[in-house]
């Protein structure tokens, strides 16, 4: 979705562009060709050519280049900090658990029958385990502020609970 975004944002800004450089060169022309104001000079041409191009590179830099980089070092983080044990999935969608991590490969162990295969660290796809620790470390979207940070006594919410109990039985 956001490559279509950016692919109709990148069309239109380059359509402007061009828009705008015949604009000003039907300008200049009329300006040259003796319209109103004889003696005007012609359009400057870094005006017409050279700022709408860094433009165009600004919008492509921040809109494709920049997150294709991003995500490309976040991907080698990952693949530095595997350790033996991680549950990771492979490019080619191979599920399996790390048993030795080498400089640019490691031996993962799959299926029942323990197989064990060699890969390089470019075809680690995703640290299935790595997510998990993530997620049990981040506090839930649930919880308040004071019980994330451990202030919320939570003996007393128990002990409200079971009156309520008490109170509807009798």
């Amino acid at each position: 979705m956001k490559r279509k975004i950016a692919s109709i944002i990148a069309s239109a800004v380059s359509a402007a562009t061009a828009l705008s450089y015949g604009a000003m060169n039907a300008f200049a022309e009329e300006a040259a060709s003796g319209g109103a104001d004889s003696g005007n000079k012609a359009a400057n041409p870094l005006f017409t050519l050279v700022i709408p191009l860094v433009g165009m590179f600004a919008i492509l830099y921040f809109m494709a280049i920049r997150p294709q980089k991003k995500k490309e070092q976040e991907m080698k983080d990952m693949q530095n900090s595997l350790q033996v044990g991680d549950e990771i999935v492979t490019t080619g969608g191979i599920i399996g658990m790390i048993v030795r991590v080498g400089e640019d490969n490691v031996v993962i162990e799959t299926g029942g029958e323990r197989n064990k295969l060699r890969l390089k660290n470019w075809a680690i796809a995703e640290n299935i385990s790595a997510i998990e620790r993530a997620k049990a470390a981040s506090p839930k979207k649930n919880a308040s502020p004071l019980a994330s940070a451990g202030l919320v006594d939570e003996t007393e919410g128990k002990k409200t609970k079971k009156k309520k109990k008490n109170d509807t039985e009798e």
